[in-house]
């Protein structure tokens, strides 16, 4: 099998020839992957660690950035704030934290797909050839929320629910639109849309079942409904302990459940994959909390052949971190997760 039809047998619920691979990274762990293995791009290390999953993205109106604060186009925020790993963009009140009425939100220079730079579509698919092709990161409601602050919206959601409607809908219409744009600019060459939004703490759910069903599954099913209808399959990305929403995703029409974060309440993979692995498949799984930062590469790579065998058994398991790698992850341990060992079945 190329990386392609590997990763389509696994979203499939087939067996591949080995487990597909995919790497999510923060841009300081790419740039020290590079540094450490000698390599010179990031396409570089993907080859090296057999990585069979490309993005594609077309160009978004570029970042402003004034007073020391960074803003995108959907008016997020962001101000500098130092760590130990050094100088990070840390969220702060969006555009719309001080908005008092519909009028308010409506006023907002909303982005429009026509602002949106598709020429560099093709190239990108002519490089990914014989790779599985994402494209997607449409966050339908936390994106909103850091727009408008997320104690705002929560707020907003039981006692302002036409302010959130129209917010939501600037962002989901854009969404569909940008992702119709996208498949054409492609050739019809996306295999996998993927939306988000976070719905768990470490402990368990932070919205109750209303909220939910009317600013998270009912949005989900109409991007399910578009991308299904195109013989897309939509992955659903969310943190924390997301098991008691997965019959919702599933009813929503989610094909595919990222990240997996096992350290969370009930997200251990041999739980997830026995009760619904007929009917969802999934990405992540190896946890970058605890085992990643912490543990030896023997460790890691113990552990990473462990949770591939569980979650990838009769397919239906892509093998990535339970998020974006971050900076307390030595570079020998990324090496061990993607050890070939891992993930042959």
């Amino acid at each position: 099998m190329d990386s392609r039809e590997r990763v389509l047998a696994a979203i499939n619920h087939q067996k591949p020839d080995r487990i597909p691979c995919d790497l999510w990274a923060e841009p300081g762990v790419w740039e020290r992957l590079r540094n450490d293995l000698g390599l010179k791009t990031d396409e570089e290390v993907r080859q090296l660690f057999e990585i069979d999953v490309r993005y594609i993205s077309p160009e978004y109106p570029a970042d402003t950035v004034e007073g020391g604060v960074k803003q995108n186009m959907w008016g997020e925020r962001w101000e500098k704030a130092t760590t130990v790993y050094g100088t990070e963009w840390e969220h702060v009140m969006g555009a719309l934290g001080g908005a008092q009425s519909l009028a308010d939100v409506e006023a907002f220079p909303w982005p429009t797909c026509d602002q949106v730079d598709y020429s560099g579509i093709p190239e990108q698919v002519r490089r990914a050839e014989g790779r599985a092709i994402f494209f997607g990161n449409a966050d339908f409601f936390e994106r909103p929320g850091l727009v408008r602050g997320l104690e705002n919206i929560l707020v907003d959601a039981m006692v302002n629910q036409d302010m959130v409607d129209y917010l939501q809908e600037r962002f989901v219409s854009f969404f569909i639109e940008d992702f119709y744009r996208t498949m054409e600019a492609s050739g019809r060459r996306i295999d996998v849309f993927w939306a988000l939004t976070d719905l768990g703490t470490q402990q368990g759910l932070w919205m109750g079942p209303g909220v939910m069903q009317r600013y998270v599954f009912a949005p989900l099913a109409r991007m399910a409904e578009v991308v299904h209808r195109e013989g897309v399959k939509l992955m659903f990305h969310s943190c924390g302990a997301v098991r008691e929403a997965i019959p919702d995703l599933i009813a929503s029409g989610v094909d595919i459940l990222n990240p997996l974060q096992p350290a969370a309440t009930g997200m251990e993979p041999r739980g997830l994959k026995k009760d619904f692995g007929k009917e969802i498949a999934f990405h992540g799984g190896i946890d970058i909390q605890y085992l990643l930062p912490q543990k030896s590469a023997e460790e890691v790579a113990e552990e990473t052949e462990r949770v591939a065998h569980i979650l990838g058994k009769g397919g239906g398991y892509v093998l990535s971190p339970s998020h974006n790698i971050q900076l307390d992850t030595p570079t020998e341990n990324v090496r061990a997760m993607y050890r070939t060992e891992a993930r042959r079945l």
